[in-house]
């Protein structure tokens, strides 16, 4: 433990001599077993000003459960009208080492025919993780950012989502979920983009600072890392881990291409090998100008509409130009611009250079 303890002391001398494109550790990685859990539960918003529930099985059920919780029996003859009344889904994010007695925030969504939550009260709903077991109880009012309005004649106006709401601190912790941070001699990084490089680099890192075979990379992606025991030692060594910099490997060479938003984006790392590139457009017109026909005088006959369509072919003028040897990607932006092709062309373009191998890197067609 000494050894760890002194070496702490040293984290501010190793900072400066880093680079300053370099990247933190917390940045680049997360540790292994600390992240945020999702809670879900099923609640009632009331106090809606006639923009809840219509009478359907479901809701109405939900309905008298709660009165019943409260001690109020309704008779099973009587149909409650329920229109200021909404079931809702309701779920949050725990934090890592979240306490009882905290707050987080809370999203609540209609799940029925209701129109919108605006005005309306969460009743205390309890929200279960994975387990089943109940880890938070939330209960307030909703903040809504939508807004609808309906006229008689069935018009209507809807701004964003009046159907989704947020309670901000709107369920209170009531069980901690265990964590396994304190467990064990060593704790974990797992990159938030795995490469290898990045994860050697990282271990060397460490290495460099606490000493030789502390850190060592699993795979691509993890770099485990020994820790003292002692919780409290445990979390400054842990701050100062976190701390380090770190030069992230550069990404491999890809370029995206989203073909439904027509959306490009070409890495620094793409390069090209020669290439000499022509695209031209053709146009295709077809335009409809129906003719009247009047039959012959005393032949009996009928007017009749006689289509007349045209059509019309314009092929575009195209350019050559020509791509060297390792070009890099403002010498091929640049190249495309002068060319001044669309989107659409630009990806048939990209497609054909991958396909005569003259992309170094990998075309990702989404």
């Amino acid at each position: 433990m000494k050894k760890f303890s002194t070496l702490l002391l040293a984290a501010s001398v190793i900072f400066l001599t880093l680079p300053t494109e370099a990247a933190r550790i917390k940045d680049l990685a997360k540790v292994q077993g600390v992240r945020s859990n999702q809670l879900i539960g099923y609640g009632l918003v009331v106090g809606l000003p006639g923009t809840g529930e219509k009478n359907n099985a479901f809701s109405e059920q939900t309905f008298r459960t709660m009165l019943n919780n409260f001690g109020i029996k309704v008779p099973d003859n009587l149909k409650p009208k329920i229109k200021d009344v909404a079931p809702v889904a309701v779920h949050a994010d725990l934090p890592a080492f979240s306490k009882p007695g905290q707050t987080i925030d809370v999203t609540v969504s209609a799940i029925g025919e209701a129109k919108s939550l605006r005005g309306g009260t969460l009743l205390q709903t309890f929200l279960k993780g994975v387990d089943g077991r109940v880890y938070a109880l939330a209960q307030g009012s909703l903040v809504v950012g939508g807004l609808g309005a309906e006229g008689a004649d069935g018009s209507k106006v809807v701004i964003n989502t009046p159907t989704v709401g947020r309670i901000p601190n709107g369920a209170s912790v009531e069980r901690e979920v265990p964590s396994s941070f304190n467990n064990g001699d060593t704790i974990t990084f797992n990159l938030n983009r795995s490469d290898f490089t990045t994860a050697k680099r990282m271990t060397d890192v460490i290495n460099g600072l606490v000493g030789a075979d502390t850190a060592q990379a699993l795979d691509a992606t993890s770099v485990q890392v020994y820790a003292p025991r002692d919780p409290s030692q445990r979390v400054s060594y842990l701050a100062t881990l976190e701390n380090l910099e770190v030069d992230p490997a550069d990404e491999s060479a890809k370029v995206i291409v989203n073909s439904r938003t027509g959306t490009i984006v070409i890495g620094s790392q793409v390069k090209l090998k020669p290439a000499a590139i022509t695209h031209g457009g053709l146009t295709v017109t077809i335009s409809e100008n129906p003719q009247v026909s009047q039959p012959n005088a005393f032949s009996n006959g009928e007017t009749a509409v006689v289509p007349n369509s045209s059509i019309n072919v314009q092929q575009a003028d195209s350019r050559m130009f020509k791509l060297d040897t390792g070009n890099s990607l403002d010498d091929l932006v640049q190249a495309v611009n002068q060319v001044g092709v669309a989107p659409g062309d630009l990806m048939a373009i990209l497609e054909a250079l991958q396909q005569a191998g003259a992309i170094q890197g990998e075309l990702v067609i989404l």
